[in-house]
Order: structure tokens, then C-alpha cells, then sequence
């Protein structure tokens, strides 16, 4: 186990007294604002307005600061060829005070070891929390951090919960959960109020039915994971007179259930979102709401909000319709069983076959817009009872994954432009809506990019430091197949801003989509909920109080931030399925492709599993290794063997750490 004991007490280092010493005869340089980031070596990054390259933050430096933190920084004199370095002034706000960890019990003192190697201290466990015969010494904990103003001191933090054993399935699983934020179970308040609603609103839903268009006699129809369990969206068509087609996409009416000014109202928003693991999801809401009450479950009465679009056969709109609706699904497919269909015949193939020519048509207009073609490849985990992973693959992505993914941008695409005209109606320049926004790439990081695709063999064209969508979609084209695909794709992925949600409409850059924004999920997302209820205020012409506009911009950035964790947190399922599966295969060899260059080693992707080790400089003993950082490649000095990024390499498995989460790797 790595324990990583500061000192309860430290003197000042050579480099902080040297700095100190250097500042006395140096002007002061003023402070920053912002939010800060640490490596796993406990180094700190701040990015300045002043300052091209993010200030680097030693951790004698950061004062009691955590990764993620709000903080004030001082800029520091700039010491002769060194990277411009900052002081943490102090602490605004934490990013978070819950923890997850082992406890190390030592000499008469408690300690906690936190999960997450970002955090370089060790906490105290306070002594009411450890007495003897207590907590057991290794076991997996919460803990709350209680006091740390002292950068000289560790940080004193109290147990809140003892999870068990690391190493069980069912631990680590809820172990990820806590440690991004979320909790794994709802409040007794808010089950009661979800239990309530469910036993009142079955009754009321049919004083709903006479206030609702009733599209009940439609072939309307779900199709989702096999293993899903809420159903938010489903989609109906129907043939009219001219070579015509009503395509309907219908989403849960989840506002009609969850109101303002309620506890599960607050619980959803904190939530913010479900959170996706391996084996189990963490739902934005209680499960007698998400499985079943909302949920667009077959031959049942649901309420719905719909949006019905007049379309011809090349996916050309001639007319749209929103509005509240009461539906009855007749079928739940499964995407595995709708492509059956499909191909093979079956019931529903002849709308299914309707459906998915026009999505195929949809889709090739966004391509030629210049919507940018990510398409990522989704890791999947097979467990057995006991949780251990059985198999572990890339999914295949069908055509009916399609043919859902265009008419839900398309659902959110036509939402969000009708109410940007009806906000524009109220006189307002930004509102209570909540896109979803895309902004450009980063000069730099395209520039970086055209190198790092120059150097896999591969163009791209990049004009005054822009690069259109169709530039692209023209390189993803031609890495079509090839080993480097894979790279590429998560090089250019990188290079991307990050999709957010804002009440500024900016557009989206990625989809080539002037308006956009989440409508079609509000069983797992809170900013479609939200978006549910002011399209129903803007259909029945109701205007949005000013005062309203700067609670959705706070919402947003809040739920942009609730996002990452919740992605960081399905990652680390994977990542911790794929160790604990390649456990199994010590000594094994395999294939896989370079995935990453550093001058101590080779990032290596195993092909079948995509599970990413290491093969280190050091056990690399038929040569002498340096980086190429130009080629992205290893060279060797004697022999000139090179490895680059995008070589296919075989390796052997020699080890696998299922508490760092790594692999080891050597070349065969």
C-alpha cells in the first residue's frame, strides 16, 4: 500500500525559502482568481489570464489547496529558465469535503490514504473516530474533511461511513460513486414524496388524458440498451397523403411529476444527473419514478411531451408541432433487436425501415454541413454474479444507434431554436433556456494536432489556425480501418472545447448546429427537466420572469461540472474492471497499440479489451531509448528501433495493480 505520510510538522524547504528570499527584491506581481489542478505528484496548475503556459504550483506552495479548488494565487517572481511559478494566497471555496480511502493505522495514530492520488496528504482520523477495537486498519471509508488551515499540518478529517473491504466488487463500485460526489442512496423525505407522487398521480393521469393530445393509436415504439430499465424517449412514424411522413419523437413528461419547490425537485438538481458504472446505475431520480412511473415503459398509458415533425422522404422538415401528449408504446426494443428486424424481418420492419432511411439522410446533411463524425467506441464490461469481469469488448455500433441518435438532435435541435424565438419575442438577449454549446477549438491545440497527425502520416488543413468540420471529417475519412483510427479520433477529441451547458447561445461547434439543447432525457438529466417545464410556459404564451435567468446560468455551470465527475466516475469503473480482469492473464501475451509516448515509457492499448498499460524505458534492455518528441516515438541509439504512436506492438502482461489501477506491460 502506498502511504503518503507527510510530516505532521515540516520546516520550509530550500526552494520556498529561496523563493521568499528572491521575492523581497522583486516588485509584487498582483493575484489571480480561478480554479486549481493537481497531478498525481502533488504539483499544482493554475491557468492565468497573464500567462500563455498555466502557472505551476509547488506543493510547498499550495497552502492547504486540493485539486479543484477556488483559489487566490500569488505570481511569483520569475526565476531565470523555469516555468513562471505561483503561490496559493487562500483557500475560496473547496471543491469537495468527502473522501474515500483505506485507513493505516500507525504507532497509536489513525490515518486516511485517499483513493484519488491527486491529493498528496494524508488525513488525521480525529481520535473519536479511532478508538482501539474500532475501525479496522485497511478497511475502505468516507470521511469528511473536518479542519485544515495549516499547510504545515495534515488535514484532520471524521469517518462518516465504513464501506468494507478494498478488493470486493460492491465496495470499489460505491467507493467511485462517493468519491466523484454522489450519493448512492435518496434521502427518507425524498422516497416518501416519490412514493406519494406515484400513488396520487395514477389516479389523476386520467383527469390528464381530456388536456393532452391523445396520440395513443400511433405505432409508437422504444428502443434502447438491453440492459436499460428507464426509458425516456420513444419514436413513432406514420405515412401521409403526398409522399409524406409524421415522424414523432415523444419524451417522458417528467415536469408533470417532479415540481419546483419540492424536495425531490432539490434532490434531482443537486444530483444533477444518473450516473452510468458497469453494473449499476445511480439514478437522478428514485427508482419508483425512473423504472416506472415516468418511464415509457410498453403497453402502459404515459404522459409525454412530443414534438411532431412533417418530413418527406430526404429528411426534409415541412412542419413541426410541440406539445403535451398522452402515449401507449407498443413495443420495447432492445437496439440488438430492432436491427434484427431490420435486416431479417419482424414486426414494426416496414416503420423501422422508414425510420432508418431518413436518419440515414439526416445524417448526411450534418456531415456535409460540417457536423464532425466522433464516433467513439463504447468499452463494455460482462460480470458474474460475484461482479468479476467475464469479457470485456468494444461494443458495435448499429444502425438503429443511429437512427435513435439523429431524430433526438433533431428533437433538440427544433426545441431549442423555438424557444430561442420565443425568448427573442420577450425582448430578452439571454434567458431561461439552457443550451447545450460547442465552442471552437483552441488555436494551439489545432496546431499541435496538424503535428501530431503530420507525424502518423496524415494531413489536415488548417487555415489562419481554424479548421472546419469538413477538414475533419476529410482525415477521419482517410484513418478509416487503420491502426492509428483509435488515436486520432482521442487526439482530436482532446482538441475540442468541451460541450457545456450555458443560457448563452453560442451554437455548437462539433454538431454544426446553430441551437441546441438537452430535451430528450429528463429521467437522467436535470437541464432537460428544466427545459420541459419553459417550453411548456412558452407554449401557453407565459413570459419568464427576469429574475429567473441568473438561477439557470447557475444551474448550468453546475451541471456542466456534475457532468465530468459523472464521466470521470464511469471511466473509473472501466478502468478498475479492465485491471481486475487482465489480473487474471499475468504472463500472457498479447497485442495492442501504442497509445502514448513519454520519455519513461510506452503507453500501450490491449485490442481487444482497450485496456491501457505501461511498458517502461527501464525494462527496455536491448537498447538505449530516448523521446522523439517531434515523431512521437521512442528511438533506440544502437539499433535505431523506433516506436511510435499507432504501432501494433505484442507484450506480455507482467503485472496488474488493482489499488494504483496499472498495468505493467513488457515488449515480446
Amino acid at each position: 500500500m502506498e502511504v503518503k505520510r507527510a510530516p505532521i510538522w515540516y520546516s520550509q524547504s530550500v526552494e520556498e525559502k529561496r523563493y521568499h528570499k528572491h521575492k523581497n527584491k522583486t516588485p509584487f506581481q498582483g493575484t489571480e482568481k480561478g480554479i486549481l489542478s493537481i497531478n498525481t505528484r502533488g504539483v499544482g496548475y493554475f491557468a492565468s489570464s497573464s500567462f500563455e503556459e498555466d502557472i505551476e504550483i509547488r506543493e510547498n506552495f499550495l497552502k492547504t489547496a486540493l485539486n479543484g479548488d477556488e483559489v487566490e494565487v500569488k505570481i511569483l517572481p520569475k526565476m531565470p529558465k523555469a516555468r513562471q511559478q505561483g503561490e496559493v494566497v487562500q483557500v475560496l471555496k473547496r471543491a469537495k469535503e468527502k473522501f474515500v480511502g483505506i485507513i493505516k493505522k500507525e504507532k497509536g495514530a489513525c490515518f486516511f490514504i485517499p483513493d484519488d492520488r491527486r491529493v498528496y496528504r494524508d488525513f488525521v482520523i480525529e481520535k473519536q473516530d479511532s478508538p482501539n477495537g474500532g475501525v479496522k486498519d485497511g478497511v475502505k471509508v468516507l470521511v469528511k474533511l473536518t479542519h485544515w488551515d495549516n499547510s504545515r499540518e495534515n488535514p484532520q478529517a471524521k469517518i462518516i461511513e465504513v464501506l468494507g473491504m478494498p478488493g470486493v466488487h460492491n465496495v470499489e463500485m460505491e467507493s467511485i460513486v462517493l468519491d466523484k460526489g454522489f450519493d448512492t442512496s435518496f434521502p427518507r423525505e425524498v422516497e416518501k414524496e416519490a412514493e406519494r407522487i406515484a400513488r396520487e398521480m395514477k389516479t389523476q393521469n386520467e383527469a390528464e388524458n381530456t388536456s393532452r393530445k391523445d396520440l395513443r393509436n400511433l405505432t409508437i415504439f422504444t428502443i434502447d440498451p438491453a440492459d436499460a430499465k428507464d426509458f425516456d424517449d420513444a419514436v413513432s412514424v406514420r405515412e401521409l397523403d403526398g409522399e409524406l411522413y409524421e415522424i414523432g419523437v415523444h419524451i417522458a413528461d417528467v415536469s408533470h411529476y417532479v415540481v419546483e419547490e419540492t424536495a425531490l425537485n432539490e434532490e434531482a438538481k443537486n444530483r444533477g444527473l444518473s450516473v452510468y458504472l458497469v453494473d449499476r446505475t445511480i439514478p437522478m431520480l428514485p427508482h419508483i419514478l425512473s423504472d416506472d412511473l415516468c418511464s415509457l415503459n410498453p403497453n402502459t398509458d404515459k404522459l409525454a411531451f412530443s414534438v411532431l415533425f412533417t418530413m418527406d422522404k430526404n429528411g426534409i422538415v415541412h412542419s413541426q408541432w410541440f406539445g403535451r401528449t398522452i402515449i401507449n408504446s407498443k413495443k420495447r426494443f432492445s437496439y440488438e433487436e430492432a436491427q434484427d428486424v431490420i435486416d431479417n424481418g419482424g414486426k414494426f420492419q416496414h416503420e423501422l425501415k422508414i425510420l432508418n432511411k431518413i436518419s440515414k439522410k439526416l445524417r448526411e446533411k450534418r456531415f456535409k454541413v460540417g457536423a464532425i463524425d466522433f464516433e467513439t467506441q463504447e468499452v463494455r464490461v460482462e460480470i458474474d454474479n460475484a461482479g468479476h469481469p467475464t469479457k470485456i469488448y468494444v461494443k458495435e455500433r448499429l444502425d438503429t444507434h443511429k437512427l435513435i441518435e439523429e431524430f433526438m438532435l433533431l428533437a433538440n435541435r427544433a426545441v431549442a431554436e423555438f424557444m430561442f424565438e420565443a425568448q427573442k419575442k420577450q425582448g430578452y438577449k439571454i434567458g431561461s433556456v439552457i443550451y447545450r454549446i460547442h465552442d471552437v477549438p483552441d488555436k494551439d491545440k489545432i496546431k499541435n494536432l496538424a503535428i501530431f497527425v503530420r507525424a502518423l502520416g496524415h494531413m489536415l488543413s488548417v487555415k489562419n489556425g481554424k479548421i472546419s468540420g469538413q477538414d475533419l471529417n476529410a482525415l477521419l475519412q482517410q484513418i478509416d480501418g487503420k491502426a492509428e483510427e483509435s488515436l486520432i479520433k482521442t487526439a482530436a477529441v482532446r482538441t475540442m472545447a468541451k460541450a457545456v451547458y450555458s443560457t448563452k447561445n453560442i451554437g455548437h461547434y462539433g454538431l454544426a448546429f446553430q441551437y441546441y439543447t438537452h430535451f430528450t432525457s429528463p429521467i437522467r438529466r436535470y437541464p432537460d427537466l428544466l427545459i420541459h417545464r419553459v417550453l411548456g410556459k412558452y407554449l401557453e404564451n407565459k413570459n419568464i420572469p427576469l429574475n429567473e435567468y441568473a438561477k439557470y446560468e447557475k444551474i448550468a455551470a453546475y451541471v456542466s461540472g456534475r457532468e465530468k465527475e459523472a464521466a470521470d466516475a464511469e471511466r473509473e469503473s472501466i478502468k478498475y474492471k479492465q485491471v481486475e480482469y487482465m489480473q487474471q492473464h499475468i504472463g500472457k501475451i498479447f497485442k495492442g497499440i501504442i497509445s502514448g509516448v513519454s520519455e519513461w515509457g510506452l503507453y500501450i492499448s490491449e485490442k481487444d479489451t482497450r485496456a491501457e498499460g505501461m511498458v517502461k524505458v527501464r525494462d527496455m534492455n536491448d537498447d538505449y531509448y530516448e523521446l522523439n518528441e517531434k515523431t512521437y516515438s521512442l528511438l533506440g541509439k544502437k539499433t535505431g528501433q523506433k516506436y511510435s504512436l499507432g504501432d501494433e506492438v505484442t507484450f506480455r502482461l507482467t503485472g496488474a495493480n488493482l489499488e494504483r489501477r496499472t498495468l505493467d506491460y513488457v515488449l515480446v
